[in-house]
Formats: structure tokens, C-alpha cells, sequence
């Protein structure tokens, strides 16, 4: 691995990572589901534009216009439309936290219903993994408490998310990858816009945070770490590029508490020490000669 791919791995972590807290500043600033539509059809347009200047259209397989479809409800809709109605009520290094099993997640997932052999090294991670959420857990109720429903909102937007990675695999073949990235983000903005427009309150405080926020969140989040990820993908593999999401939950917790002052006690960090481990050893387990 080049210099290089190290420095667009780090990048991709932190912009990754960091989305939880432009999440955070935006909830509070304007209603979570509209918002997030707002942003997907802002993301999905852009993505649509750069693609169709990369001479890509709209004529996908039949099992991409399906995975495509799955991506855009289970990650968008679902898994971010949760974690964006969540943090009305948890903190983003929460969010972050709870979203870092993703893998986990995935792993037992595909045990489950693909029927994948796991191996003692990746049934071990898994058990670290839900010990790891436990101890963050346990630490923050004792210590300031914690909104369940939010963190009840943020498992179920992780297992979406889990899903939508295993969907992947059927919209890799065929083409067209950036078209595809901007129509699952206009499939999440159709429903969440559907829903936020039927069950929310529509308010707006127009400031420079809420313009910073959903700048960054659209651009960065949205379309910069897509970008760097492919290319990333494209440079060193899959399986070695995957090496940077271990870093996720400590760039999640670290940049939420830079930014928006959120407490980081002993246990989180003990606790995202556990997760990373158990993401480790699940990813060891798939791929033991590395």
C-alpha cells in the first residue's frame, strides 16, 4: 500500500466519520426527514451531473436497477433517515458508535442468510462487538443517561445498513457507478421527503450553521467520500481498503467531541477499543493470509 492510497484511506475515514456530527448540527437547525430528502436530491443531482459527463446513463441490469433500489431504501431511507431522526434526542459520537458495528452486523447477516461459514476468529469478533456497544452503553446511562429510543433507532438503521453493503455486490457489475450512486440517493430522497413532509413540523433556522452543515454534509459526506472510496477500491482492492473503516469509531467519537464539545470518558474509549478490535478480527477471519 502507497503513500498515496494511506492519505485517501485517512481521508475517507475522517470525512466518513465526521458526517454523524454535521448530522447532529442540522437536526437541530431544521427537521430531520425533510432535511435529509433536501440533501439526497442536492447529492443525487450532482452525482447524476458528474456521471453523465462521464458519458455514463441510465440503462442498468436488471439485478442492478434491484440492488440499486435496496441500497437506496435500506441505507438511505432507512439507515440514515433513522440516524438523522435519532439525534434529535442522542449525541452523534452515539450515533457514530452504534453505527461502527455495521461490519458486525454484515458478518452475522451474512451467516444468517447467505448460510457463510464463520470462522471461530470471526464468531469471537462478533461477541467483542456486542460487548463493546454494552460497555459504551453502560457507561454513558450511569454517567448522564441516554435516550433508548434513539439508540433502539440507530440498531435498526445499522442492520439497514448491513443490508444495503450485502446489495452492493449485485450493482458492481454492469457499469454506470456513478449514475448509480445519484439515483439511490434520489430513491432515499423520494421517500424520506414523502415521509418528513406527512409527519413533521416544518420549521427552518437559517443561519451560517445550518449552511455549513448541510454544505458540508451534501458535498463531503455525500459525494467526496463516495468518489475517494471508489477510487480507493480501485487502487488497492476491496479488502485492503476496507483496513480504514476500523478507524471510524474513534474518528467518530474524536470529532464530535472536538467539534460540539461532546463528553469522552473512559468508557467509550475503552469501548471503541473493543469494537475496533471485533472489527478487526472479523475481517481477519475473511481473509487469514493477509
Amino acid at each position: 500500500m502507497d503513500l498515496r492510497a494511506v492519505l485517501m484511506g485517512l481521508a475517507f475515514a475522517f470525512m466518513w466519520s465526521s458526517a454523524f456530527t454535521s448530522a447532529r448540527i442540522l437536526v437541530e437547525l431544521a427537521p430531520p426527514l425533510t432535511a435529509l430528502a433536501v440533501r439526497f436530491a442536492a447529492s443525487g443531482t450532482l452525482a447524476m451531473l458528474i456521471a453523465w459527463y462521464m458519458g455514463q446513463n441510465f440503462q442498468l441490469t436488471r439485478g442492478q436497477w434491484k440492488a440499486t433500489i435496496v441500497f437506496g431504501i435500506c441505507q438511505n431511507a432507512l439507515y440514515l433517515g433513522l440516524n438523522f431522526v435519532a439525534m434529535q434526542w442522542i449525541q452523534a459520537s452515539v450515533a457514530a458508535i452504534v453505527a461502527s458495528t455495521m461490519p458486525l452486523i454484515a458478518a452475522f447477516l451474512g451467516w444468517v442468510i447467505f448460510r457463510e461459514k464463520l470462522a471461530p476468529l470471526a464468531l469471537l469478533g462478533l461477541l467483542a462487538g456486542v460487548a463493546g456497544v454494552s460497555i459504551i452503553m453502560a457507561g454513558r446511562i450511569s454517567g448522564e443517561g441516554i435516550d433508548i429510543t434513539g439508540v433502539i433507532f440507530c440498531v435498526i438503521g445499522a442492520f439497514g445498513l448491513a443490508i444495503a453493503t450485502l446489495s452492493v455486490r449485485g450493482a458492481l457489475a454492469g457499469g454506470n457507478m456513478m449514475m448509480i450512486v445519484g439515483l439511490q440517493m434520489w430513491i432515499g430522497s423520494i421517500i424520506l421527503g414523502i415521509i418528513g413532509l406527512a409527519t413533521e413540523t416544518q420549521f427552518l433556522i437559517f443561519n451560517q450553521s445550518l449552511v455549513l452543515a448541510f454544505s458540508y454534509t451534501t458535498l463531503v459526506p455525500g459525494l467526496a467520500a463516495t468518489f475517494i472510496w471508489f477510487a480507493l477500491v480501485a487502487r488497492i482492492g476491496a479488502v485492503r481498503a476496507s483496513v480504514f473503516h476500523f478507524l471510524n469509531p474513534f474518528l467518530g467519537v474524536a470529532v464530535a467531541a472536538v467539534i460540539l464539545g461532546e463528553r469522552l470518558g473512559f468508557m467509550d474509549v475503552i469501548g471503541v477499543a473493543v469494537i475496533t478490535g471485533a472489527i478487526i478480527m472479523v475481517q481477519m477471519s475473511k481473509n487469514p493470509t493477509s
